[in-house]
């Protein structure tokens, strides 16, 4: 019985192989070839070497040359020559020993040397001491930051705001507090890089649309909406989020507002607003671009600003509804994890909001001048004027490049030093050039305050005229 037994299981075995597809045969031919493979080959070869005297060791170790740390970096580097500034660089500058007329510094509204400023933040410092040596969360919450978000709050006509101790850290931590892998974000390709660092560290899906084109903006949001039709279920957790600035520092335009909010919802997304060069400037009472444009400050989820240009002080703020500034305070990297503004520093900036809000005609004052430089820079022979003729700071650029970037800058850096010379302070604007995302074209920025007087900026426009002739005919 046994061995009839065997005989019909053999038959049932060979009757099976007939009947099994081809690519099964040959899969399992394939696999009983690998394993007898492995069991015949050998588990390993020794590799043949030869011992090294140890003369010929010390001579491979003098021969070794080790991968450089940072790429070479040219002795004449503008990060490597900077210009030196003795005294406060406010309305009137000693640079490198020359005292010049101030065009460079983002002191918009004069306050850097103002002595209420000054006054309070020397109290501030016989009272708390010059730091505060540790985060909001660990005995770094002093009652100044506090009455400062408060004011802060109060004068953007928000629920609630958030100070952070460094300006370039407030959008840059902002961001991936909220956006996430996996969320989207259209961003405007002039974006700042302190805009950029956020989106990276946010590690969501970017998208990029033309500088100020609502019709590119309009494009992506339609294509991701047909894109989201496609897989409802992925589309309702991932988020939405438009990062635009309110007055750009590449380009000196300001964002069309009015059009964002319309697209924000149509498409249903949210707004965050970046008003480090607007905050102080623009509206009627410096509110920034919301203000500007008389747009509700509920029609954007979050808007920052740094304390650093208009407050002549440090550090930056975001505000908003309480329930979204909240979420700061827990994933806010620069807030939970640097040392809090120091105290003095906030103590200086609320003193400055007590003069913007006693003086709202200084923001008209601002306006004009900078409409009257625009407007004398104009028609000068090889360079260009970039930005909106309200905006203090706005760029001049070569009309033709020489196609290299580098001989552009040199071009552009002499007459920055011939100014100088000529007692006008000006700057080349700067970029992380192998970091950014869309580099500008080389440019010198031109900085307007409200203590210029009409002779001086008659004086800045025709210098730079003069200068731009020697230089570039």
């Amino acid at each position: 019985m046994a061995t009839v037994a065997e005989q019909w299981v053999l038959v049932e075995m060979v009757q099976a192989l007939y009947e099994a597809p081809a690519y099964h045969l040959i899969l399992e031919g394939i696999l009983i070839l690998w394993i007898i493979r492995l069991l015949f080959s050998k588990t390993y070869k020794l590799q043949e070497r030869s011992d090294l005297t140890v003369k010929e060791k010390e001579e491979l170790i003098e021969e070794w040359q080790p991968e450089p740390l940072v790429p070479p970096v040219s002795k004449d580097h503008p990060a490597l020559n900077y210009n030196i500034v003795s005294g406060p660089p406010s309305h009137n500058i000693v640079v490198n020993g020359k005292e010049c007329i101030n065009f460079a510094s983002f002191n918009f509204l004069g306050l850097l040397d103002n002595p209420r400023l000054k006054a309070a933040a020397l109290a501030s410092l016989k009272k708390y001491g010059v730091g505060t040596c540790g985060p909001r969360g660990f005995y770094g919450t002093f009652d100044v930051h506090l009455d400062l978000e408060d004011r802060l709050a109060k004068f953007m006509k928000t629920e609630e705001a958030i100070i952070y101790s460094y300006g370039f850290a407030t959008i840059a931590s902002a961001i991936p507090a909220y956006s996430k892998r996996g969320d989207i974000v259209f961003v405007d390709k002039a974006a700042c890089f302190a805009i950029q660092k956020g989106l990276q560290a946010s590690r969501s899906d970017i998208k990029l649309f033309n500088h100020n084109d609502m019709d590119d903006l309009d494009r992506l949001l339609k294509e991701q909406e047909i894109e989201d039709q496609k897989n409802p279920r992925k589309a309702r957790v991932t988020r939405r989020f438009i990062v635009v600035e309110g007055l750009y520092m590449n380009t000196g335009t300001i964002c069309p507002l009015p059009e964002l909010v319309k697209l924000k919802y149509k498409y249903k997304a949210r707004i965050f607003l970046e008003e480090s060069l607007s905050f102080g400037v623009l509206g009627e009472h410096g509110r920034g671009v919301t203000e500007h444009f008389g747009i509700d400050i509920d029609d954007i989820d979050l808007i920052s600003a740094n304390m650093e240009n208009s407050l002549a002080s440090i550090g930056g703020f975001c505000c908003g509804r309480s329930f979204v500034i909240d979420h700061q305070r827990l994933s806010g990297q620069g807030y939970c994890f640097s040392a809090s503004l120091p105290p003095l520093l906030a103590a200086a900036a609320i003193e400055a909001l007590n003069i913007m809000e006693e003086n709202p005609g200084i923001f008209a004052v601002l306006k004009e001048k900078c409409k009257r430089i625009h407007k004398a820079l104009q028609g000068i022979s090889g360079l260009k004027v970039v930005g909106e003729s309200i905006s203090p700071a706005f760029h001049l650029q070569l009309e033709e490049s020489t196609g290299c970037r580098e001989r552009d800058v040199k071009l552009l850096q002499e007459i920055v030093t011939q100014c100088m010379d000529r007692g006008i302070a000006l700057t080349q604007a700067r970029y992380l050039e192998k970091e950014e995302k869309h580099l500008p074209p080389p440019s010198i920025r031109v900085v307007v305050t409200v203590e210029q007087t009409e002779e001086e900026l008659e004086k800045a426009a025709t210098t730079i005229s003069k200068v731009a002739q020697t230089v570039l005919l």
